[in-house]
């Protein structure tokens, strides 16, 4: 483990010391009927924790019904959810982890039948075609007062701290992408406004010390656009910036053909050369040994392990211990997280592995 000194160094991140430079990141998977936390959710994230990453970033959790992304997923928009969010937080803690929570609202890629969106626009996704509703003045401060509402809810609910989803097409990330926002009032020409103005909003109720980060499109469309905004961030008090991808219909991604990481590490490398802000980085990290020589060449300060930790919850324990922890096989769609629950290829490669 010596090769591996910076990955399991410590990492002070505002007023919290996270115990290695590991996170794993935010992914839906689906344990609820009605939004509320069921034993499965308790226990998924009990897992979770004991596998030893130093934090963990809860799933996508929505701020609003008619916001989400699917129909299991889990909500904070109403005070009856915060007892439920409090049982996760216990047992990730009592781990020696370190718990965020990331509040959601889908937009335009949800699942409302009514969506809505900075503009009017056409959502072209595999099986259909949606058109977003263009929001009006009211439905922006309603969706805005639905976030920091939520804010308020994780702070009582004991998590370490907030990330902002606005990434991966969701609301924020329809806001800041040019292409799908043309509106010509201050949330068109300024794209920022909405997410600061929330921003604000969620500091006005909870103590300074409450870390709010963002999970942010590196490509929102190009990554100019995706620095520019990273910049705004950091000069308005964003805690951290956790880069992955934009709004995918949208997005210009422009990587040197000889990049040796993910075009999402790119845009992270790229950003963290233009803030002082912690910057988080994702995708494809299957290797301890990737994960580290990524924190030594990017300069980034956190890697996102993701699909690793649901093939196997232990996996960072195991790779450790030097065994075979298991790793994803990059499915084309993730038969993990997909509704239909089939067999997981690298799951099936682990348990070979073990016998």
């Amino acid at each position: 483990m010596n090769l591996l000194k910076k990955l399991f160094s410590e990492y002070e991140l505002k007023n919290i010391k996270l115990k290695n430079r590991i996170c794993v990141p935010p992914m839906v998977v689906g344990l609820t009927e009605d939004g509320y936390v069921t034993l499965e959710n308790v226990e998924y994230y009990r897992r979770l924790a004991k596998g030893g990453a130093g934090l963990i970033i809860q799933e996508a959790t929505c701020v609003n019904k008619d916001g989400k992304l699917s129909e299991r997923q889990l909500g904070i928009w109403e005070d009856g959810q915060i007892e439920g969010l409090k049982e996760i937080v216990k047992v990730v803690h009592a781990q020696d982890c370190k718990i965020f929570i990331q509040i959601h609202h889908a937009g335009v890629v949800g699942i409302s039948e009514s969506p809505l969106c900075p503009s009017a626009y056409i959502y072209q996704c595999s099986d259909k075609t949606v058109v977003g509703q263009e929001m009006t003045k009211e439905d922006i401060t309603s969706i805005q007062k639905d976030f920091i509402e939520a804010g308020r809810r994780a702070y009582e609910a004991g998590y370490d701290g907030i990330e902002l989803h606005g990434c991966h097409s969701y609301l924020i990330s329809q806001f800041y992408n040019k292409k799908v926002n043309t509106r010509n009032d201050e949330y068109g020409t300024n794209p920022d406004r909405f997410v600061l103005e929330i921003l604000d909003g969620i500091r006005k109720i909870t103590p300074k010390e409450f870390i709010v980060g963002i999970r942010l499109g590196g490509f929102e469309p190009t990554l100019e656009d995706g620095i520019k905004h990273a910049k705004v961030l950091e000069q308005n008090g964003i805690d951290f910036l956790d880069i992955s991808y934009g709004f995918s219909n949208e997005q210009e991604m422009q990587v040197s053909d000889d990049y040796q990481f993910s075009s999402a590490m790119y845009a992270a490398e790229k950003i963290k050369n233009e803030v002082t802000v912690p910057v988080f980085g994702v995708h494809k990290i299957n290797s301890l040994e990737i994960a580290e020589e990524i924190l030594e060449k990017t300069k980034i300060d956190i890697v996102d392990i993701g699909r690793n930790f649901l093939i196997n919850p232990n996996w960072l324990n195991d790779a450790k211990e030097g065994k075979y922890a298991g790793k994803c096989l990059a499915c084309p769609q993730c038969v993990v997280l997909s509704k239909d629950k089939p067999i997981c290829p690298g799951k099936v490669l682990l348990e070979r592995t073990a016998k």
